[in-house]
């Protein structure tokens, strides 16, 4: 799968009043879903783009990832339904990198991709980094870019990569991708 991925960054926090979502949509932050839990996270943000680097973990690696490793998990919900999740990567204090964001597919178009996006950015400021980070491919949704532009992450660089995606996860790699 050839993909171009494109690294943003973002120097200064957002100015102004957080995004509010819409009526009964919450974000929980802080959550540590086992490793089941977190597949599915990944596997519903993820199947439709070719997520695929977490999946072909094996569980031992998930669950010392989950246990172990600096990360903040937090997830969006409409009532009780889990809808989406982004993921933080803290191993560097002061170059926090907004490593998953995304909607389930049954999220999108309910107008709170946006203001869930403002929650985790302003999350990962609240920690006091000098930098926050993302990156999105061009397997991502159409709209990723764009939004990352329109709340205040620059790209950095884009660069070219090659993913050897296992047949295992049976991903449906559009052939658009295809090397």
């Amino acid at each position: 799968m050839k993909v171009d991925v494109t690294f943003m960054r973002m120097l200064r926090a957002p100015a102004g009043e957080a995004l509010r979502l819409p009526e009964g949509w919450t974000v929980e932050t802080n959550v540590r879903p086992d490793v089941a839990g977190y597949r599915l996270l990944q596997d519903k943000v993820g199947r439709p783009y070719c997520w695929w680097m977490r999946q072909a973990a094996s569980d031992r690696d998930l669950a010392h990832l989950l246990e172990q490793a600096p990360i903040s998990i937090a997830v969006l919900k409409h009532g009780q339904a889990i809808r989406g999740f982004y993921e933080l990567s803290l191993s560097n204090p002061q170059d926090i990198n907004l490593s998953y964001f995304g909607l389930f597919p049954e999220a999108i178009g309910h107008g709170v991709g946006r203001a869930f996006l403002d929650q985790a950015v302003r999350h990962a400021w609240s920690l006091g980094p000098l930098c926050v980070r993302v990156n999105t491919c061009t397997a991502d949704h159409p709209r990723a870019l764009p939004l990352y532009r329109q709340m205040g992450f620059e790209p950095v660089s884009t660069m070219e990569e090659v993913w050897d995606v296992p047949d295992r996860l049976g991903l449906v790699i559009p052939e658009k991708f295809l090397v």
